[in-house]
């Protein structure tokens, strides 16, 4: 009876494991922020787009496939020429999903690396078409408008494939070596001409203010000449006193000089 309920037991067991593995291989998980396509052996790929949860399929004839629908990033460099033929090589920042309900048209015409085998390829197009519309200066000096212009456009292009872009911004912008030293020159030769600029007009100041300066110099002489002619020696014996008395009033400031009667000496304190 033992061996009878134990073999029945170890029966029991197995078809339940059999059992669970079967309904696990006929379980899946769609997790969120994600979409699933049914790919049936026998009917393709099945129009409908299975969401978030646990889902029930056939197991062997169908397979579901794994789709990422949240937004995500990706850096693609491109080397380009502008409309005055100069090298530009530009980094573009791409944050892009794809459109949930056209997953299985994706899948089924491009597949499931759909992002690498087409957003390279539209990027560098688009990118090379809208900066030839634009000279190396415009490029730096209008950069708001070719990133919304290469943004429009390749929106557009993207989404015939099924793809929506979040974000398109432009991350790196430069030239080639030869524009950057041409333009380095042209920024120093400007500088050496504000200089030289300056120089010249300091100079011109320095002139003015020399012959303004003479001119004071000739119109003071020419007073002081019209004025010993009128007045005689009286202006000049006038100055020797303003002189005597700036001299007297900057020697009694100073801690080193002694004033003695007249007529007497310094020790004895004695007329002479």
């Amino acid at each position: 009876m033992a061996a009878k309920l134990f073999e029945t037991i170890g029966k029991l067991g197995l078809g339940l494991a059999v059992a669970g593995g079967v309904a696990n291989s006929a379980l899946y998980n769609v997790d969120a922020g994600h979409r699933a396509v049914i790919f049936d052996r026998f009917r393709g790929v099945s129009d409908v787009v299975v969401g978030e949860g646990t889902h029930f399929l056939i197991p062997w004839v169908q397979k579901p496939i794994i789709f990422d629908c949240r937004s995500r990033p990706r850096n693609i460099p491109v080397i380009t020429g502008s409309k005055d033929l100069q090298n530009v090589n530009i980094t573009l920042r791409i944050l892009f999903r794809p459109v949930a309900n056209q997953l299985p048209r994706i899948f089924t015409s491009i597949g499931e690396d759909y992002d690498e085998r087409v957003l390279p390829s539209i990027t560098t197009e688009i990118l090379k078409a809208v900066v030839a519309r634009f000279d190396a200066g415009e490029l730096i000096t209008q950069r708001e408008l070719v990133s919304r212009q290469v943004s429009e456009d390749l929106t557009e292009r993207a989404s015939t494939f099924g793809l929506i872009l979040d974000d398109v911004s432009l991350t790196h912008l430069t030239f080639g070596k030869e524009f950057t030293e041409a333009v380095e020159a042209k920024q120093v030769a400007q500088q050496e001409a504000e200089r030289a600029r300056f120089v010249v007009e300091k100079a011109e100041q320095q002139k003015k203010a020399a012959i303004i300066s003479a001119e004071g110099d000739s119109k003071a002489a020419e007073l002081i000449a019209n004025t010993l002619t009128t007045a005689g020696d009286g202006l000049i014996e006038l100055r020797k006193l303003e002189a005597a008395e700036d001299i007297a009033y900057q020697l009694s400031r100073s801690r080193n000089i002694t004033y003695l009667p007249s007529g007497q000496t310094t020790l004895l304190q004695l007329p002479q």
